[in-house]
């Protein structure tokens, strides 16, 4: 079963997995149309087993929040699939009721004391846990917090169709947050929110953003989105998952980030990537290799 994983001890910031769920549902080529298993098979021996099934037939992928402590803060970035959501055209988020509160507060923090919800992009996989239903319906999870998001994806799931998966998404995950009067929002040009760098990176979805913070002594942290959904990209950035929206755009900008952090003293913190979900990139050749830590 999964639990909150060890926490990660950068500077004066403590960042802490929340996990939801992990999955081996996606074959390899569905979740990567690129994937080319001769160009893999020379990273079996570190994706085996933990990213990838000894068949080699299943990539791993992990759905989690993290929670980062700070200054007598906390905050709580992306909110993973969430409990009880219609989602009957993606069955691995249909309806699911996963302990993630239970965890959240196994790690030490009530979901009253979270004080900022950060969102890189508003996918269900990343709101899912903005909200809970109750009696009177579906209300803020996190109540006490303000809930921060790039204004161009509230923009396109306002603009969809009113039967789509995204319209539901929105009244479900995002418009009871919009009510209850808790939302801020980030331009398509980033910017800064106490203390976090929202980076425009765009692709996988219009407005993406990772988000980037300081953590002192010369470290920093990246919190990635889906940037990536799986560690094979940092050697082939130019793989992008079946969910990018704009193929192009992705390839640019995975490639850009990851040209940015290589050889740093920057942790990346993925939504997707399984065993620790965080690492570190370094240059290899020409290209990009990956450290789990």
């Amino acid at each position: 079963m999964l639990t909150s994983s060890t926490p990660h001890l950068l500077g004066d910031v403590r960042i802490t997995r929340i996990d939801e769920f992990a999955s081996d549902a996606f074959t390899p080529e569905r979740l990567l149309p690129d994937w080319d298993p001769a160009a893999v098979r020379r990273h079996a021996s570190w994706l085996v087993p933990g990213s990838l099934s000894p068949a080699q037939d299943r990539v791993v992928i992990s759905v989690h929040a993290w929670l980062v402590e700070a200054g007598g803060r906390r905050v709580l970035v992306d909110t993973g699939a969430g409990a009880d959501k219609d989602r009957p055209g993606k069955p691995l988020f249909h309806r699911r009721s996963d302990p993630f509160l239970e965890r959240l507060r196994a790690a030490g923090a009530e979901p009253e004391s979270i004080d900022t919800v950060l969102l890189t992009h508003l996918h269900t996989d990343h709101v899912g846990w903005n909200t809970r239903l109750t009696d009177d319906g579906w209300v803020p999870t996190f109540p006490n917090a303000r809930y921060v998001m790039p204004r161009v994806e509230l923009e396109t799931m306002m603009a969809a169709a009113p039967d789509s998966d995204r319209a539901a998404l929105f009244r479900d995950s995002v418009e009871p947050v919009l009510a209850a009067g808790l939302a801020d929002f980030v331009g398509p040009d980033g910017g800064e929110v106490g203390g976090f760098r929202f980076q425009p990176t765009p692709g996988h979805s219009a407005g993406h953003m990772c988000i980037a913070l300081d953590c002192g002594g010369g470290t920093e942290a990246l919190f990635t989105g889906d940037l990536m959904h799986h560690p094979i990209q940092i050697y082939h950035p130019d793989w992008n998952s079946v969910f990018c929206e704009r193929p192009d755009e992705a390839r640019r900008s995975r490639t850009r980030v990851l040209d940015r952090v290589a050889g740093t003293d920057t942790t990346l913190f993925t939504a997707h990537f399984p065993e620790s979900s965080a690492g570190r990139v370094s240059r290899d050749g020409s290209g990009f290799a990956w450290r789990f830590r």
